[in-house]
Formats: C-alpha cells, sequence, structure tokens
C-alpha cells in the first residue's frame, strides 16, 4: 500500500510538472520557439549525460549505440520527440495553450489508432464508438478555429507515435532519452551556433536570468521523466492511464485562466466531445481490464 501510495505521489507530482508546463515556456522570450527547442536538447543531453555518469550507466549506453535496429527505432522516436517538443512550445508561446491540451486530450484515442493501422489490433465496439466521438469534435473545432487544430494533431501524433516508438525500443527512461537528445544533438548545437553567427541568437545576451532559463530547459523535461519512470514501476496501467489526463486538464485550466485565451461555444462543444469520448474510452478500458482479471482469476481456480 505504502509503495502504491508513493507511485500515486510520484505520477501525480509528473503531471503535475507537465501540466504547469506552459507557464515556463514563454518566460524564455525573447528566443524563438526553434532557437528554444534546440536549447531543449542540447541541455537535456548534457543533464542525461551527467545522470548517466553518476549512476554508472556508460556501458548499457554503449550497448545501445552498437544496435542498429534499435538505432533505427531511437532515430525515429528523436525525430518524433522533436516534433512533439517544437508543436508544444510553438503552441504555449504563441496563444494556443488550449489547443496543446487538446493534442494531449486526444492522444490516447490516437494511440488506439495507431495499434489498428500498425499493429493490426482489433477494436471493440465501445472503442470505435469513442473514436467516432472523437472525431467528430475535431470537425467541429475546424470549423471553429477556420482551420484544422494542426497543433493539436501535431502534438497528439507526434507523441502517440513516440510512446509507441519507444516501447518497441523497452528501455530506461534515461538511456532512452540520452540517446534519442545524442541523435539530433549535432542539429541542435549547429543550429545556435549558426544564430551566433547570424548575430541571432538570445542565449548570453539577454542576461544571466534569460540564460538560467535555457539551461534549465534540460532539466525540467528530465526530472518529470525520472518521477514517471517511479511511477509507472509502482502502479498498474489502469492507474497510469487514468493520469495521465491531469496534465491536459491543467494545461486548459491554465490557458483559459491565466492567459485568457477565449473559448467560443463551439469549441465548448468540441471540447465537451473529446472529454466524452474520453469518459467512454476509459470506462470501457476499465471494464475491459477488470473482465480479463476476473476470467483469468477463475481459470486458474479451475
Amino acid at each position: 500500500m505504502n509503495d502504491s501510495r508513493r507511485g500515486v505521489a510520484f505520477g501525480v507530482s509528473a503531471y503535475l510538472c507537465w501540466g504547469f508546463f506552459p507557464l515556463y515556456w514563454p518566460l524564455l522570450e525573447p528566443a524563438g520557439a526553434l532557437e528554444v527547442l534546440a536549447h531543449r536538447f542540447v541541455w537535456s543531453m548534457v543533464f542525461v549525460l551527467v545522470a548517466i555518469t553518476a549512476m554508472g550507466r556508460w556501458a548499457q549506453f554503449r550497448a545501445i549505440a552498437r544496435d542498429r535496429r534499435l538505432m533505427l527505432i531511437l532515430t525515429a522516436a528523436s525525430v518524433t520527440i522533436a516534433l512533439n517538443w517544437g508543436g508544444f512550445i510553438y503552441g504555449v508561446t504563441n496563444g494556443h495553450v488550449i489547443e496543446t491540451s487538446l493534442g494531449y486530450f486526444i492522444n490516447p484515442l490516437v494511440t488506439v489508432l495507431l495499434g489498428v493501422f500498425v499493429l493490426k489490433e482489433t477494436l471493440r465496439p465501445v472503442q470505435w464508438t469513442a473514436i467516432a466521438v472523437g472525431g467528430s469534435a475535431v470537425v467541429v473545432l475546424t470549423i471553429d478555429y477556420g482551420r484544422l487544430p494542426w497543433i493539436a494533431l501535431m502534438v497528439a501524433f507526434s507523441f502517440a507515435t513516440y510512446g509507441f516508438l519507444k516501447k518497441k525500443a523497452d528501455l530506461g527512461a534515461f538511456e532512452g532519452l540520452g540517446m534519442e537528445t545524442a541523435i539530433l544533438f549535432p542539429v541542435a548545437l549547429t543550429f545556435l551556433v549558426v544564430l551566433q553567427l547570424r548575430g541571432s541568437l538570445t542565449f548570453g545576451h539577454d542576461g544571466p536570468a534569460n540564460m538560467a532559463l535555457l539551461v534549465g530547459t534540460g532539466i525540467v523535461t528530465a526530472i518529470p521523466l525520472l518521477l514517471f519512470g517511479a511511477a509507472a514501476t509502482r502502479l498498474s496501467l489502469t492507474t497510469i492511464g487514468l493520469l495521465q489526463y491531469l496534465g491536459p486538464i491543467i494545461q486548459f485550466i491554465v490557458g483559459l485562466t491565466i492567459f485568457g485565451e477565449d473559448m467560443t461555444a463551439a469549441r465548448w462543444a468540441g471540447f465537451m466531445l473529446v472529454w466524452l469520448a474520453l469518459v467512454v474510452f476509459t470506462a470501457d478500458a476499465i471494464v475491459h481490464r477488470r473482465r480479463l482479471l476476473r476470467r483469468t482469476a477463475e481459470a486458474a481456480a479451475i
């Protein structure tokens, strides 16, 4: 019970960090979204390398580098997490915090669709119903925005793909993140050097507070991952699945109350459809899991 409570505490802490993320990135102005993204890769790499050294896990890190299959998977994961981070940073620094939260709300539905089209999984009728309701929400929001909610879709599809690739790689949090950041580290560092040569780099030219905040992107990236890793080893998938909604709920509230973003009647309708889809989807997942556990227990008793 104590271990489970610690798991919940770690999980809640991780999603609280992710939920309040939108408050951090605007502090990095006047750095643009691409410069912030590059710094996030560079300083995450530094933080993770220090951690790997402290934990003495260089042997595992080198073993990953020698595995061609793993490196292909991690290269794809590196690109998809760059798209996710980039979409998120652009959204929260350009007045689209609520739309960004939408991406994480619909992420579970996109993950299920990946299972259908990539893994050829079969969905239950209730799951198809949830996806249909979620799809209708996207249509409603597209009409209201006058465009596809591309930030939300980019965040959702990139994160769902990243999760799929991480599951395929099956690595520890630090080793996986370390190699993912290492793959795009040269690109990110080169980009920052080019900005410096062009005289448009913010880092080092806007005061020590801005420098410290840009360096801090590595820390704020790694800490929630550490907390989540600690939670994942102590909690059931059902509990983790329920906790994952905490992040976008907080992001939605932050966008609505702190950033004062506009919510028209149509947007409220679209979000309510998304929330309805998630209620249906989550309830079905819980019922299905309990049914499987009951059948397993009955089979073991025979």
